[in-house]
């Protein structure tokens, strides 16, 4: 039977996809699972950060090997041509942390996607822009792509763009778990505080929606259509 593992961070980046999927959790971590006789998809999500994705992944390899590994979710953008709600089948990963550089598998598209340690505001958006010509950012990808590499697993990145290069947001990173985990909450109460912020956290909330389905169209390429309306 062919695995194919699906890995992103939070269930709003799966969801369109998942909708109906048989879901579970063991260890922190959402799984969603459909299945053929032929062919396994799961997906799975443990948080924000590398060692979340990298629990995610083992997650899914405890169950079996994997034949196929996807990096999903949302990312900023690192370009201002860039648009916020469309999502991208990326060349390859850069890990912020190490200068190591990933390709995905032949016929991805021709953006980079750099995987920072921490949340990316505007000043390191240009930054991480500058020092790796990427166009994207995330905090996943790097660790699934690591892992694939490790193994000799086929890899692809596909990336929705949640929020543009210029958007004023309030600092996310202070409300990040040590696990991956996101304050809602707290994170709630100062953005209440803070009516500037408002019409980007809304625009945000929009281009995230757009982008998680622009992730599922992209990924029913690699899905067959009528396993997944079983």
């Amino acid at each position: 039977m062919t695995r194919v593992a699906i890995i992103a961070a939070m269930p709003g980046e799966l969801k369109p996809l998942v909708l109906g999927w048989p879901h579970s959790t063991r260890n922190g971590i959402h799984f969603w699972a459909q299945r053929t006789q032929e062919e396994e998809w799961i997906a799975a999500c443990a948080g924000a950060g590398q060692p979340a994705a990298t629990r995610a992944f083992a997650g899914i390899e405890d169950g079996g090997p994997i034949d196929l590994v996807l990096s999903v979710g949302w990312a900023g953008a690192l370009r201002p041509e860039i648009a916020s709600g469309l999502a991208h089948n990326v060349a390859g990963v850069i890990d912020a942390r190490t200068g190591e550089r990933f390709h995905c598998e032949a016929g991805a598209g021709s953006l980079w996607l750099v995987t920072s340690p921490r949340v990316a505001g505007r000043q390191e958006k240009r930054r991480l822009a500058a020092a790796y010509d990427a166009a994207l950012v995330d905090m996943e990808a790097a660790a699934v792509a690591r892992m694939a590499a490790m193994r000799g697993i086929p890899f692809y990145a596909i990336k929705g763009v949640s929020d543009g290069l210029n958007d004023r947001l309030p600092d996310f990173n202070p409300f990040l778990r040590s696990d991956g985990g996101f304050r809602l909450l707290p994170f709630a109460l100062l953005s209440l505080l803070r009516p500037w912020y408002w019409p980007a956290l809304i625009r945000m909330g929009e281009n995230s929606s757009r982008a998680s389905r622009g992730i599922e169209n992209a990924l029913r390429h690699f899905l067959v259509p009528q396993s997944l309306d079983e």
